[in-house]
């Protein structure tokens, strides 16, 4: 026994197993769950759902049925996953914010554009609409290859075959195994102008088809910002983005003021989430133009945004929040679709339409072969009734008298096995309406329409008319002008963007900037008396520095690192607490220290100093730093870190060191850089003698130090007088022993 099962191990590696299998399952992701059929534009669970709904008669005519019982159905017979996959598909059918031309009429809570969820599907009810049955029409004329269900107890369509061009009215998105799908929705009427277009004229270019149908037209409405040559380049290569912005109102106030109304955002964002977002900001003075947001929507979207004054201009607080909040949306087109040959790639516009005219070819042909045949069949029946009418008394003879009428039927009136079945299966009430007259009539009219249907399948330029004439249909249902048909995304492309300095309107006003030892910053209203500050802070922390600033000035953090740090006073939080770290404003490392914070003035000049004496002077308008990361200013390292900025006010330098020297020499020496490490300024002969401070003076104004005592005066400081790079002579009698000069 152990030896046949040893035989019958199959030796394989490792790698190649995993490799056989991962593509299996790829293979069955891509093409039975994610990606959409490029014919109709439907992906297995939306194709299941909508034939389960037509096989329970759920037309728009029908009433509404419990979804659970749609769901069951689904499951039961056609798609073998989870009751949740089915339903979430079902709910998205429904939703008006999320399809462009719903496919499920529902009654209910089918979830709303706040994202609050569905209800469960035993409470909510539904049934087809007119776009669904579009899309299904012809099914039951052998228009489509029907397959056998996962356990062969029933059929499946294939594909769908009605004209609607579902895949380009409501767009989808999926997620498969190393690719995605996101196809935005279109307005059909112009689908369908684009779709005779290629009928007429199957190699039109990229951009006379754009010229038919212009970019998106979501069901939430927006606007389109993009020029025409971006958005032909989009659909050229199937990939791209399309710049979305909301659409927006200007309501009049009272005395001069104004408000602004969103009335439509962007597809795919959440309403409540991006009146949270703005909110957020506005709190934390990140949107200096914007005083408050409401949401004040009903059935219709309402989001009131009020200004901070009425002197703010309504253009340019609406360009800062396109650029700052997700009220601009970059909608990131990808057509990657199920081709005819069931083979996943990604398709540009005139690939999609060519397929879906060629499949409606296809089905056309099919359905007029079905309807052929059944003509045959009905003009036989015909000759057979013909038969009956004229010989009526011998054939109710034959069928009372004779034990075998059909085949004395067919041996006498030569008549085929149809015929005779057909006329014994006529029912008595029925003989009274075989009148030759009416016969005839019928049987003219089949011929002539098997005469049409006969040319049509011989005649590619009939079915191209016959083609035509289904979009015209679809196209005049849903005409622009007709509530649902209605062009809702609007193309107005950008001629020129409004740059906006949001900092000009921030309302200029005095503050007292406070920061800790352990980095905690905050700004209190007002110029407060430096010298008399009643601050609290965290247990063991205790002040930094504190400095005088307006709310429009820009605040400067050197670290240790050498890197400038860059904060908006308008943008520091409320001194009515602790702060905020100034680590989770600006990425500054937990082990760097804070040199020094300071008002920046982009006109003045700073001397930047490292531990060992090394230093150079940089401009202000080099100190500004753009990103949260900082600008690298000063080069340093772990044993030399940056330790001083001073301010540029002096045509002198005064240095002193731990190594009880004093050196003064001429601003005038120390070069000015952008970045670097600097040039000697005091010399040091030990490595762990170091820089204890740094200050300007005017030489005609005198040298000094300031301590508690008061400010001493040296009447000659020509001693301590040098050239950079020196070490300076020995600290003069009474200078203070900690080496500072002092305020």
């Amino acid at each position: 026994m152990v030896k046949e099962i040893v035989e019958r191990i199959d030796s394989q590696q490792l790698a190649d197993a995993l490799s056989t299998r991962y593509l299996s399952y790829a293979v069955s992701t891509i093409v039975s769950r994610a990606l959409p059929d490029v014919r109709d534009g439907l992906k297995p669970v939306h194709r299941r759902i909508l034939y389960s709904m037509l096989r329970q008669k759920l037309s728009p005519s029908a009433a509404f049925r419990k979804c659970a019982t749609v769901v069951g159905d689904v499951l039961g017979h056609y798609h073998p996953h989870g009751d949740s996959s089915v339903y979430d598909a079902m709910v998205r059918l429904a939703q008006d914010f999320s399809v462009r031309y719903p496919l499920i009429d529902g009654q209910g809570n089918f979830g709303n554009i706040d994202g609050d969820p569905q209800a469960a599907y035993r409470y909510t009810e539904s049934k087809m609409t007119d776009a669904a049955m579009l899309i299904m029409d012809g099914i039951d004329e052998d228009s489509v290859d029907m397959m056998p269900n996962f356990d062969g107890t029933t059929v499946e369509p294939t594909v769908m075959p009605g004209a609607f061009p579902n895949l380009l009215a409501n767009g989808g998105m999926g997620i498969a195994v190393g690719m995605a799908t996101n196809i935005p929705t279109h307005n059909v009427a112009e689908v369908c102008d684009a779709l005779t277009l290629m009928v007429d004229k199957p190699d039109s270019t990229t951009a006379q088809v754009m010229r038919k149908m212009i970019g998106p037209d979501f069901p939430t409405g927006g606007v389109l910002i993009d020029d025409f040559d971006t958005i032909v380049k989009n659909y050229e290569s199937g990939k791209g983005a399309f710049r979305i912005r909301a659409r927006y109102e200007i309501e009049e106030l009272e005395r001069g003021g104004y408000q602004v109304v969103i009335t439509e955002i962007p597809y795919g964002i959440i309403k409540s989430k991006l009146v949270e977002q703005i909110g957020e900001m506005v709190d934390a003075k990140k949107l200096p133009l914007v005083d408050d947001i409401s949401d004040e929507s009903t059935t219709d979207v309402r989001i009131v945004i009020t200004p901070k004054t009425r002197n703010v201009p309504a253009d340019k607080m609406m360009a800062h929040l396109f650029a700052t909040t997700d009220l601009e949306y970059k909608f990131n087109m990808n057509f990657n679709v199920i081709d005819s040959n069931g083979a996943p790639r990604v398709m540009g516009i005139c690939d999609v339409l060519t397929e879906f005219i060629r499949h409606q070819k296809n089905v056309l042909r099919r359905r007029s072969g079905w309807r052929l045949r059944n003509i045959e069949k009905r003009l036989e029946i015909l000759g057979g009734l013909l038969v009956v009418y004229l010989n009526l008394d011998r054939v109710i003879e034959i069928i009372r008298t004779e034990d075998d009428p059909k085949a004395v039927l067919m041996a006498e009136f030569k008549l085929s096995d149809i015929q005779v079945e057909s006329i014994l299966n006529t029912r008595l009430r029925a003989l009274r309406k075989l009148e030759e007259m009416e016969i005839r009539r019928e049987d003219k009219n089949l011929r002539e329409e098997r005469e049409q249907l006969i040319a049509l399948l011989g005649d590619e330029e009939i079915q191209n008319t016959q083609i035509k004439a289904w979009f015209a249909d679809i196209k005049k249902q849903y005409d622009k002008k007709t509530t649902l048909g209605r062009r809702r995304t609007t193309w107005a492309p950008l001629t020129e963007e409004i740059v906006v300095n949001a900092e000009e309107f921030i309302e200029k006003e005095p503050v007292t900037v406070i920061l800790s030892t352990m980095g905690w910053i905050r700004a209190a209203k007002g110029h407060m008396d430096l010298n008399n500050l009643d601050l609290k802070f965290k247990e063991g922390d205790e002040l930094q520095c504190a400095f005088h600033a307006m709310s429009t000035d820009k605040i400067n953090l050197f670290g240790s690192s050498g890197r400038m740090f860059t904060l908006t006073a308008n943008d520091l939080p409320s001194a009515r607490g602790f702060g905020e770290s100034v680590r989770m404003m600006a990425d500054i490392g937990a082990e760097e220290n804070i040199v020094r914070a300071f008002v920046l003035d982009t006109t003045a000049k700073y001397l930047v100093v490292s531990r060992h004496g090394n230093g150079f002077i940089v401009g202000g308008e080099n100190c500004v730093a753009q990103t949260r990361n900082g600008k690298q200013v000063m080069n340093v390292d772990d044993t030399n870190p940056a330790t001083f900025c001073v301010a540029v006010d002096g045509d002198t330098v005064a240095m002193s060191g731990s190594n009880d020297k004093l050196l003064l020499f001429p601003t005038a020496e120390i070069p000015e850089m952008i970045r670097g490490k600097g040039v000697i300024l005091q010399k040091y002969n030990a490595e762990r003698t170091y820089v204890l401070d740094v200050m300007f003076f005017n030489a005609a104004d005198g040298f000094g130090w300031t301590t508690g005592r008061g400010t001493t005066k040296l009447d000659d400081w020509r001693p301590w007088f040098g050239k950079r790079a020196s070490q300076g002579h020995t600290i003069p009698v009474g200078f203070p022993r900690s080496g500072k000069f002092g305020k």
